[in-house]
């Protein structure tokens, strides 16, 4: 039966329209993650910088730039930011600090850049993201959601939400709730507010879910077992596509009648109806492993890997 489905998936894969990027976006250094915001795309590299490239203006809008840290051996090198976000005119900087696996949390705003967690907080934090302008999501190695106060620089509540160690988290559209994955494959949704766990997301993936996204109540989920979950909290449905490779990552159109997985070892990015299942395009032209795909609209797509290029896509 599973070598019937891929049969007939490489057979219906062979048959859909192939699209080739449109332009391209080169950045300082490797791609570590990247919102957009507006026509703004916010882009964290691994050289202690942040850049903001203005889409409509096709160009470099903003840079913010990280100092220098001490590595383990004691040599000053630049920081990785492996995590961005930007909420009005405020900026969300997640970089590493140093020695141990911890975390340093900036806020940029007004051209100002202040630190709020420092290596000597031991904050092993992975990745942060805005709530709204006081409080920010964070998600800790060891699958733990915490909201902090930034004004009042203080804990709301920090949650364990299971034993597995953390992969990825988004918001949906509001930000009143969030889904996490790790690698049991389990997928847990929050409530921002109060960290009460809402449901969990399971019976698809049985390893490691690397990536997640998250729009219009339905949640799609990348997987180590070569399955892109896609799941309907409101039905309380799931169901997966199968992929020839490990699953990197996923993304869901505004409508979330879309989804993108990264299926196969050429890094492609298959683009699926996510009610009936079926093909509509193969994106080609990405060189390494993927780690950020992101709708702008029905027809208009981003995409980030392991280097410094950003590509940009439009679906017939």
């Amino acid at each position: 039966m599973r070598k019937a489905f891929l049969a007939t998936f490489l057979i219906v894969s062979s048959l859909c329209a192939t699209v080739s990027p449109f332009a391209s976006i080169e950045m300082s250094a490797t791609v570590k993650d990247m919102v957009l915001r507006g026509n703004n795309l916010v882009v964290a590299t691994d050289d202690g910088r942040v850049s903001q490239y203005d889409i409509e203006h096709k160009k470099i809008s903003k840079t913010i730039f990280l100092p220098k840290i001490k590595d383990f051996i004691g040599d000053e090198v630049f920081p990785r930011v492996f995590s961005v976000d930007k909420y009005n005119h405020s900026y969300l900087l997640l970089s590493e600090a140093g020695k141990g696996g911890y975390s340093n949390l900036w806020i940029h705003e007004n051209n100002i850049t202040i630190q709020h967690f420092y290596i000597k907080d031991k904050k092993a934090v992975i990745k942060a993201r805005f709530v709204n302008e006081k409080h920010i999501l964070l998600a800790y190695l060891s699958n733990e959601a915490e909201l902090f106060d930034i004004e009042n620089h203080k804990t709301i509540f920090r949650v364990q939400l299971n034993e597995s160690k953390f992969s990825d988290f988004t918001l949906n559209e509001d930000k009143s709730q969030a889904v996490f994955s790790c690698e049991s494959g389990i997928l847990s949704v929050i409530d921002t507010k109060t960290g009460k766990l809402l449901q969990e997301l399971k019976g698809v993936n049985r390893d490691n879910v690397y990536k997640v996204d998250f729009k219009q109540g339905i949640v799609s989920g990348a997987g180590q077992d070569r399955r892109g979950a896609i799941y309907n909290l409101a039905l309380g449905s799931n169901s997966f596509i199968e992929g020839s490779f490990l699953i990197y990552a996923t993304g869901l159109s505004p409508s979330a009648k879309l989804v993108a997985f990264a299926m196969d070892e050429e890094n492609n990015i298959s683009i699926f109806n996510t009610q009936t299942k079926a093909i509509i395009a193969k994106l080609k032209g990405q060189k390494s492993t993927l780690n950020t795909i992101i709708f702008k609209d029905e027809k208009t797509l981003f995409s980030a890997s392991d280097d410094s290029t950003v590509l940009m896509w439009k679906l017939d």
